[in-house]
């Protein structure tokens, strides 16, 4: 009770693909890689490494749909100014 679970709703091979490009983008990408170290490293609520997975897929099904819909180009300052410390530490960084 009370926990949250990875449920296997939806198209298993989509499901699969994103997953499998989850993985890729947080050994390589610096801003999924970030955030993917946030999720699981943060001091209220951290998650475990498979939901924090779980969580970039589903922001990356995002990002590609607004990609294609509004014809964005991708923004990683865009992507992590959602989350406030990210923002922090990205003008940290700009400052620095």
């Amino acid at each position: 009770k009370g926990q949250t679970r990875i449920t296997k709703r939806g198209r298993k091979k989509l499901r699969a693909l994103l997953f499998r490009v989850c993985m890729i983008l947080v050994a390589k990408n610096s801003a999924f890689k970030a955030l993917h170290t946030y999720y699981t490293q943060r001091s209220d609520n951290p998650l475990k490494k498979m939901q924090s997975l779980i969580a970039l897929c589903n922001k990356l099904i995002r990002i590609l749909f607004a990609i294609g819909k509004k014809q964005f180009e991708f923004s990683e300052e865009k992507m992590l100014k959602d989350i406030p410390y990210m923002a922090v530490s990205e003008n940290v960084k700009i400052a620095g």
